[in-house]
């Protein structure tokens, strides 16, 4: 290997070797510069591209990921309709009284009118008093039978009605003027009673009670009553 045979002289041989080494070389640096030129070409392409989009005012592509899945921000949230708020529905109005027509419970005042207090052999005398409260004349069924004052006791117990032992009857049927009142005067006999006046009737003890009136189906507020 070292010492060429051949028809030549040996510097032949040598000078051929030598060729072939350099055309060996040549072709291994050549190579090597294709691949680093060809990486490096790739960045500087995406670079330059870049930099003209940068230049031309051009937008760069998004990410592949925020091409696929889009923006938070960009999604619009829906807005509820607002509700409006209802107005307040007009307080009812009560109709006029007619003039003339029937006092109904709510056009009448009914109380019972008493000593603030009294021995029960005194007889005091209770009132019972209607009141006609309206600005208007109208019309109301007074008759005895429909009047009763009743007596109660601390405690609520009834001890004694006006209608228990001695009902009375009568036919009074009134115009009343507007704020006209009218007084139905009643003796209490000072003893207990109960509906039928079938038990024995005594004088209440001596204590606080309270006397209720009523005229059909009005009801009059508690009167404070002191039996001494």
């Amino acid at each position: 290997m070292l010492h060429p045979v051949g028809p030549h002289r040996s510097a032949v041989y040598w000078r051929r070797r030598l060729l072939l080494l350099v055309l060996l070389l040549a072709v291994l640096v050549g190579g090597g510069w294709l691949a680093v030129a060809a990486g490096s070409g790739g960045q500087d392409s995406s670079s330059t591209a870049a930099a003209t989009a940068s230049r031309s005012g051009e937008p760069a592509a998004p990410p592949a990921l925020e091409r696929v899945v889009p923006s938070l921000a960009s999604v619009q949230t829906p807005t509820p309709p607002s509700t409006p708020t209802p107005a307040p529905a007009p307080a009812p109005t009560t109709p006029a009284p007619s003039p003339g027509g029937p006092c109904s419970d709510d056009m009448v005042n009914l109380e019972v009118r008493a000593p603030a207090n009294a021995r029960a052999e005194d007889r005091p005398t209770f009132e019972l008093v209607v009141t006609n409260t309206t600005p208007v004349p109208c019309v109301r069924v007074l008759d005895e039978g429909l009047q009763e004052i009743v007596m109660l006791d601390g405690a609520g117990n009834r001890v004694w009605g006006s209608n228990d032992c001695f009902p009375e009857a009568s036919s009074d049927t009134r115009t009343l003027a507007p704020g006209e009142s009218v007084s139905f005067p009643l003796v209490w006999s000072g003893l207990t009673s109960e509906p039928t006046c079938g038990a024995a009737r005594t004088a209440p003890p001596p204590g606080q009670y309270v006397l209720r009136g009523r005229l059909d189906t009005k009801t009059s507020a508690d009167t404070p009553f002191t039996v001494v």
